[in-house]
C-alpha cells in the first residue's frame, strides 16, 4: 500500500535515482537488469586496487552508472533504419568497435521487420542520405550523458568522464579527441568494467580475462587490464550471489548526494525529460502529465503530500518505455499481438526500476497502475475499482488526456475539446474514474502561457524547431511550413547556432525545457496506444 511506504517528503540519495535509471538502460541494451550495477561494482573494485581516493571513487561511481544513459536518445533514428533499436544496441558487445564484423552485423539489420523490397529501399536510402542520422551519433550519446550529469548537479569531473566514456586507449574512440592517459581514469575504468561484466556473465572469469587481454592497448588501458587479470577472481567474484542493488547503494563513496524537496523534484524532472527523448512523439509528455495530475490532485483535496506524490509519479510513470523498442512506439500502423504484449509490460518495467528504493517505491506503486482501468480492462495486472489507488486514477486520466492532445505516428493530435470529450466518454463507459476526469479537465483548462521565445529565436524558427524536435526532416518541415527545403535547412542551422546544439535530439531537449512544444492542432480517432 502506498500509505505504508516512504512519505512524500522522504530524502532520496542521488545514487538511488541514477541506479534506478540504469535498470532502464540495461533493458534498452537487451541486457538483464543490474548489468550496469554490476559494472559499477567491478569499476569500484578496480579503483580500490589502484589506490583511488574517495573523491576519485565518486567520479568512477557515477561515470559507471551513467556511461550509456544517452544511447536511447536517438532510438527513433535507429529504429527507422534498423527496425528494432534494442536489437541493434544489444550487438554492441558481440564485436570490436569499428571492426568489419561489427559493420556487417549492423548492415544485416537494415530494414528489419519489412518485406524484402521495402528493406532494399531502406538500405538504398540509408546509403544515399541516412548517414546524416548517424554522423557523430556515438559522440552525441556521450555528450547527452554529460548533459544529464550536469542537470543532476554532479561534479565537473563526472561530467568530463561521462563525455569521454567512449574514448579508446588507442585514440580510435568517440569523439576521438583523447587517447592514452589523456582519457580520465574514471572513463577508462567504466569502459573496461562494462565489457568485462558482459563477458564474465556469459562465459565466466576466463572469458572476461581473455576479452580484456585481447583488447589491451587498443580499446582498454593495458595497465588496468594487468590489474584485472592479476586478481580477476576477487574483482569478479560474488557478482551473482550478492544483492547487487544494496551493494551498489552501500558502495557509494562518502559524502554522497542526498536529495529532498525541490532538489528531488528537479532531479526527477531532468530524468523524465531525458527518458522522453526516446521518441520525438513523447517529448515533454511526462512533465506535462505531472503538472496536470498534480493540479488535479490538489483540486481533489489530496493535500500537499498527496499532490506532491502524484506529481512525482507523473514524472516517472513512463520510465519503463526504455525497455520497449521504438519499432513499436513509433510504428505508424496497428500493432501485432506480440508487440501489444511488450507495450503492456512497460508499467511493470517502471515498477521494477523503482521499487528497490525505499524513497522511490511509493512512486512505483502509483506509476505501475497508470494504465489500469476501473472496469478491469487495463494493464499490466487487470486491476479494477478499489484495487486502483486514487493517486493512480488521477495519473491515468492525466496521461490519457495529454496523450490524446499529442501527435502519435498513427494519428494526428486531437484538439483539447475533442480530447476532453473522449475523456468524458471513457468515464461514462466506466473505464476512468469520473471524479479524476473532472479534476484533470479542470486542471488542463488553467494552463499558463509559454512566455517569451528563448535564445533570440524568431517566431518562424520556433515553428521549425517544433517540427524538428518531432523528428521531421528538412524536406518535411519545408512542406509543412510552405517554404523551400533550402530555407528550412538555413533555419535549422540558425537554430543550432542560437541554442548551442548540433543535433535533433539536443534541439528537442532544448524545446522541452523551454516550453516550446504546445499541444499540436488537429484531430483524429482515439487509439488506446499512447
Amino acid at each position: 500500500m502506498i500509505e505504508a511506504s516512504a512519505p512524500p517528503g522522504a530524502r532520496v540519495r542521488l545514487s538511488e535515482l541514477v541506479a534506478a535509471l540504469s535498470l532502464g538502460v540495461d533493458l534498452g541494451f537487451g541486457q538483464p537488469m543490474e548489468h550496469v550495477l554490476r559494472q559499477c561494482l567491478i569499476a569500484l573494485r578496480l579503483a580500490d586496487r589502484i589506490g583511488l581516493g574517495d573523491d576519485e571513487r565518486s567520479v568512477v561511481y557515477y561515470t559507471a552508472l551513467l556511461v550509456n544513459v544517452g544511447c536511447h536518445s536517438d532510438a527513433h533514428e535507429q529504429a527507422k533504419w534498423f527496425g528494432d533499436d534494442i536489437a541493434l544496441r544489444s550487438g554492441k558487445y558481440d564485436y570490436e568497435a569499428r571492426s568489419l564484423r561489427a559493420a556487417a552485423a549492423s548492415l544485416r539489420l537494415v530494414g528489419s521487420g519489412n518485406p524484402p523490397l521495402r528493406r532494399f529501399r531502406i538500405g538504398l536510402e540509408l546509403v544515399l542520405s541516412g548517414h546524416r542520422d548517424f554522423d557523430g551519433m556515438i559522440a552525441q550519446h556521450a555528450a547527452m550523458a554529460r548533459t544529464l550529469a550536469q542537470q543532476l548537479g554532479l561534479s565537473e569531473a563526472v561530467q568530463e568522464s561521462s563525455a569521454a566514456a567512449y574514448e579508446q586507449w588507442d585514440g580510435r574512440g568517440w569523439p576521438g579527441a583523447l587517447k592514452g592517459d589523456q582519457i580520465p581514469i574514471a572513463s577508462r575504468l567504466a569502459q573496461l568494467a562494462e565489457y568485462v561484466e558482459v563477458a564474465h556473465r556469459l562465459g565466466g572469469i576466463d572469458a572476461a580475462r581473455t576479452l580484456a587481454v585481447r583488447r589491451a592497448g587498443t580499446q582498454f588501458d593495458p595497465e588496468l587490464v594487468a590489474v584485472l587479470t592479476a586478481d580477476a577472481g576477487e574483482v569478479l567474484g560474488a557478482l551473482d550471489s550478492a544483492r547487487t542493488w544494496d551493494a551498489v547503494i552501500d558502495a557509494e563513496p562518502s559524502l554522497g548526494v542526498t536529495l529532498s524537496g525541490d532538489d528531488f523534484d528537479r532531479a526527477l524532472l531532468a530524468i523524465a525529460d531525458f527518458v522522453d527523448l526516446k521518441s520525438p512523439y513523447t517529448l515533454g509528455h511526462a512533465r506535462t502529465v505531472a503538472r496536470v495530475a498534480g493540479d488535479a490532485a490538489a483540486q481533489m483535496g489530496l493535500g500537499e503530500d498527496g499532490t506532491r506524490l502524484v506529481r512525482r509519479a507523473g514524472l516517472v510513470h513512463d520510465l519503463g518505455r526504455l525497455g520497449v523498442s521504438n519499432s513499436i512506439w513509433d510504428k505508424p500502423g496497428p500493432l501485432g499481438a506480440g508487440e501489444w504484449e511488450r507495450v503492456r509490460m512497460h508499467p511493470y518495467l517502471t515498477e521494477r526500476m523503482l521499487h528497490q528504493s525505499f524513497a522511490l517505491a511509493p512512486l512505483a506503486a502509483i506509476a505501475v497502475q497508470h494504465r489500469e482501468r476501473m472496469d478491469g480492462s487495463g494493464y499490466p495486472r487487470g486491476l479494477s475499482g478499489g484495487g486502483i489507488s486514487v493517486h493512480a486514477r488521477i495519473l491515468a486520466a492525466a496521461d490519457a488526456y495529454e496523450a490524446m492532445c499529442e501527435t502519435r505516428p498513427y494519428r494526428s493530435a486531437m484538439t483539447p475539446e475533442v480530447a476532453a470529450a473522449q475523456l468524458r466518454a471513457e468515464a461514462r463507459a466506466g473505464r476512468l474514474d469520473g471524479e479524476a476526469v473532472s479534476a484533470v479537465l479542470a486542471a488542463a483548462g488553467h494552463r499558463v502561457g509559454r512566455g517569451e521565445r528563448p535564445a533570440g529565436l524568431t517566431a518562424r524558427e520556433v515553428d521549425v524547431l517544433r517540427l524538428l524536435a518531432r523528428g521531421l526532416t528538412s524536406k518535411e518541415i519545408a512542406a509543412q511550413l510552405v517554404i523551400s527545403p533550402k530555407t528550412a535547412r538555413n533555419h535549422i542551422e540558425h537554430i543550432y547556432a542560437k541554442i548551442g546544439v548540433s543535433s535533433r535530439v539536443a534541439a528537442g531537449l532544448f524545446a522541452v525545457q523551454h516550453g516550446l512544444l504546445p499541444d499540436d492542432p488537429g484531430a483524429g480517432p482515439e487509439a488506446p496506444r499512447r
